[in-house]
């Protein structure tokens, strides 16, 4: 999710990433998933030098907290950034990002829109509305960088109703201009993403790359107000397009959930939470350039409910836990263009 990273040294950075990310687990992450203390939905952390920073909506505004580990965010003071002085009404779901030492807020309000500063909490512009391409209901919007360009990943409607959410991608020219045509990459089609409907839910994508460089886009599916609430993935292939809908490979179930039905074979259900989704992978600056390396377990951050806690929006926490790469997946599909296997990296998290 920042950009312009030069490749000199990449070696050296990858390393003290690394180091740095394991020295955080080892002292500030706590080994378990953990209830914060934040009664909060849709959790957007990233790691900027040794300070973790995060962004919520407080109805009709957005917040910023600011601490050493992402447990002490939620005793953190929330600083207010921005506030609806133009009577957008619902605004929820913010999301932080840094590009050019630049922070970028992208919120939703039925369509998406943008704040930025240079300081983390302070100093916003006005908002911004997005001109995506057909100018649809859109919501959960997050910007990142691979092959070289700026990529921004949505939750939209196809029309003007209410039927399902779907995955979109288009290319950006700057933090804040969309370029070219909107182009569907995932609906929710699987029987374990149509679980829960009206309308059915493929939404909160967050990119990260794998240890072989490909990108996946995880995602939440069946509805935030049903315990059923999960994450899936999508594995883009090796060199492929990411606006071609048919170079990604969508894992065959949930990846993190608490209903077993849906959970992909040989992933487990939740011990300790429903509903677990719309996560936020804790990485240096925000940047899918500085994804995780095979092997450790690394910072994350969702919310969900906890078990034996009737399950509502109102119940919701934000939670810290963890996640690592697991190698040698396939993901199959059938009855559509291209190979009906793809193998290579998924995820596990942990709660």
């Amino acid at each position: 999710m920042t950009f312009s990273r030069r490749f000199a040294g990449a070696a050296a950075f990858a390393l003290s990433f690394v180091l740095a990310a394991a020295m955080s687990l080892s002292s500030a992450e706590p080994a378990r998933a953990e209830q914060t203390g934040l009664r909060a939905a849709d959790p957007s952390v990233l790691r900027v030098g040794s300070t973790y920073v995060s962004v919520e909506s407080t109805g009709g505004g957005i917040a910023v907290r600011q601490a050493s580990s992402t447990a002490a965010l939620a005793s953190a003071p929330a600083r207010q950034v921005w506030s609806d002085t133009g009577g957008l009404g619902e605004v929820w779901a913010p999301e932080i990002v840094r590009d050019g030492g630049r922070y970028y807020i992208y919120f939703s309000a039925h369509r998406m829109y943008v704040i930025d500063s240079a300081a983390p909490d302070s100093g916003y512009s006005a908002g911004t509305k997005l001109a995506l391409a057909d100018d649809k209901w859109a919501i959960d919007g997050t910007l990142f960088t691979f092959g070289g360009q700026r990529w921004f990943v949505w939750s939209g409607w196809e029309g003007d109703s209410n039927v399902e959410q779907n995955l979109y991608i288009t290319r950006m020219s700057s933090p804040t201009t969309p370029t070219g045509a909107r182009y569907v990459i995932s609906q929710p089609r699987e029987s374990w993403e149509r679980v829960v409907g009206n309308p059915f839910i493929n939404e909160a994508p967050e990119a990260v790359k794998d240890p072989n460089g490909q990108l996946h886009i995880t995602y939440s599916a069946n509805g935030s107000w049903s315990d059923r609430y999960c994450l899936a993935d999508l594995r883009l292939r090796a060199g492929g397009d990411p606006t071609y809908v048919w170079d990604w490979y969508k894992s065959n179930g949930c990846l993190f959930g608490s209903d077993r039905a849906t959970m992909m074979p040989g992933w487990d259900p939740t011990l300790y939470v429903d509903g677990p989704g719309h996560h936020s992978f804790v990485l240096l600056d925000g940047d899918i350039a500085t994804s995780p390396p095979a092997g450790p377990r690394f910072p994350l951050m969702f919310h969900a409910v906890a078990k034996g806690t009737p399950y509502s929006w109102e119940n919701r926490h934000w939670y810290t836990g963890t996640f690592s790469w697991w190698g040698d997946i396939t993901y199959s599909r059938a009855n559509v263009p291209g190979d009906p296997t793809s193998t290579g990296w998924s995820l596990k998290f942990f709660e």
